[in-house]
């Protein structure tokens, strides 16, 4: 069986600083080559993911890597010692991108052709990850399209002659696929063991799974705490059916930089570790990889490396279950109140990668139906650019008994609160609605922190130009605060 890697780099734009490959702010196509050739040979990671989903991407990437690379890859083949992932679309939830996802499993086996012609003989591509599965049948459908239509095609006999696929264009290569699913709401974490299990049962030839466990879409659904305890509970179900199956399971946590979207930075990863020490695998997004010094990424990749996996912290998961519907009424109650300067401050948060239009988990919320907010890394950019950290929201329909219990299942709760606290501006949380500011007001005397005066006073200035129509000024504030900060969002 393969290494599973213990670090995924991701093409998420919550970066502030440009990445010295590229020529510009936004990462596209040429660049995204450059940066896995760079996350393969210089950080020590040994998986890239490579995103179909709404965003512009470069489905010939092997072909490049290996043509532009091949003395690297001829010492550390492609599809062995590194990995390339695709994340496809999901059509049962993104129906108008459902062709991509059949694009995407068609150019497996082309890049298998591309990489056998150099002379490799690994699948450089062999996995891909289906974002917000809700069931194991969505799981089967992308399995067996890959294998019944694509590969399956090889032997469809052609016109009058008769000549088969496989004769006429060659083999189709690798004639199996991993899917990986992405879970992201509510149900689909919590109901995570139930869906990874009738998938295995069904699948019997299966001899691991990857599952991914997404970070940023609960946290902006439910509250960041919410976020936490839903990844835990996952967690603790996907080992159960580990430990009833005997089918290794390869957690995989969507970890971004920001404490909101879960405080995964160079300094921070001992603390990830612990917090969740059964995950296999981190993802390392670009705030990692380009806002810190070189030297402390590859010092804290190679600590991800060669950390040892544990089962995962016990907890209570039906309190915890609790703590999360409660949590997640009072951040929806807050988050109401606050949607509006959100989406008017989110216009101005600078674009990191070239994106196509990609609706994400509010469009499918019941709890927030009628609220459109902006993609999580907009969302977070906001909130911290008018001094108001959102881990703050939502922890306020809790007693202080309740807060006290929280930390017996989200360990680091009080790290993760002093990080994110750094970033309040008291004097614009003075200027939130009611709701909002007695909620944080109320939180705040749970906690110790420290406020950062400079940024204070930027993001001052950054809700004052915005209320007073002074728009022409709103980038670059918004951006002094994210190089203050160390992350875009």
């Amino acid at each position: 069986m393969k290494k599973i890697p213990r670090c995924m780099s991701t093409q998420h734009p919550d970066n502030v600083a440009t990445p010295f490959f590229s020529d510009s702010e936004v990462l596209a196509r040429e660049a995204e080559v450059k940066e896995a050739f760079f996350v393969f040979s210089q950080l020590g990671c040994n998986e890239q993911m490579w995103d179909s989903e709404g965003k512009e991407v470069d489905n010939q990437v092997v072909e490049k890597l290996l043509s532009r690379y091949p003395d690297f890859f001829a010492r550390h083949p492609l599809g062995r010692e590194f990995s390339l992932t695709y994340r496809v679309p999901n059509p049962s939830v993104e129906k108008e991108q459902g062709k991509i996802l059949l694009e995407t499993m068609y150019s497996i086996p082309r890049a298998y052709d591309v990489a056998r012609a150099a002379g490799f003989k690994t699948a450089p591509v062999f996995e891909v990850i289906l974002p917000m599965t809700t069931s194991h049948q969505e799981l089967d459908r992308v399995k067996n399209y890959y294998e019944q239509v694509v590969v399956g095609q090889k032997d469809v006999k052609l016109g009058s002659e008769k000549i088969t696929v496989k004769k006429w264009v060659g083999d189709f290569r690798p004639e199996r696929v991993n899917v990986i699913p992405l879970f992201e709401n509510y149900d689909s974490l919590a109901g995570c063991g139930s869906i990874v299990a009738k998938f295995l049962k069904k699948n019997r030839e299966i001899e691991y799974q990857r599952v991914f466990l997404a970070r940023s879409d609960p946290a902006l659904n439910y509250g960041s705490a919410s976020a936490v305890l839903l990844s835990k509970v996952a967690l603790r179900r996907l080992y159960a059916v580990q430990e009833n199956t005997g089918i290794p399971i390869y957690p995989i946590l969507g970890v971004g930089g920001s404490p909101f979207r879960g405080n995964f930075t160079p300094e921070n990863v001992n603390n990830c570790g612990e917090e969740y020490p059964s995950v296999q695998t981190f993802t390392v997004q670009s705030s990692f990889k380009y806002d810190y010094p070189f030297r402390d990424v590859v010092n804290a990749i190679d600590m991800i490396n060669h950390r040892h996996r544990r089962p995962p912290l016990e907890i209570d998961e039906e309190k915890a279950l609790s703590l999360v519907r409660k949590i997640a009424r009072g951040y929806e109650g807050q988050l109401k109140q606050l949607a509006d300067t959100i989406n008017g401050i989110s216009a101005f948060v600078p674009s990191r990668r070239a994106r196509k239009l990609h609706v994400g988990l509010f469009g499918y919320s019941r709890s927030m139906k009628g609220i459109s907010l902006p993609r999580a890394i907009k969302f977070c950019a906001s909130f911290y650019s008018i001094g108001l950290p959102p881990e703050l929201l939502g922890l306020s329909a809790l007693s202080e008994k309740e807060f006290d219990g929280l930390h017996e299942h989200y360990v680091k709760l009080d790290e993760d609160l002093r990080g994110a606290s750094r970033f309040l501006n008291r004097v614009n949380l003075g200027r939130m609605p009611k709701k909002v500011r007695e909620g944080v007001y109320k939180v705040l005397d749970w906690i110790d922190y420290e406020e950062d005066p400079q940024y204070a006073q930027i993001t001052t200035s950054i809700l004052d130009d915005y209320r007073a129509g002074r728009h022409s000024n709103l980038a670059e504030g918004i951006k002094s605060a994210a190089w203050k900060r160390g992350f875009l969002g």
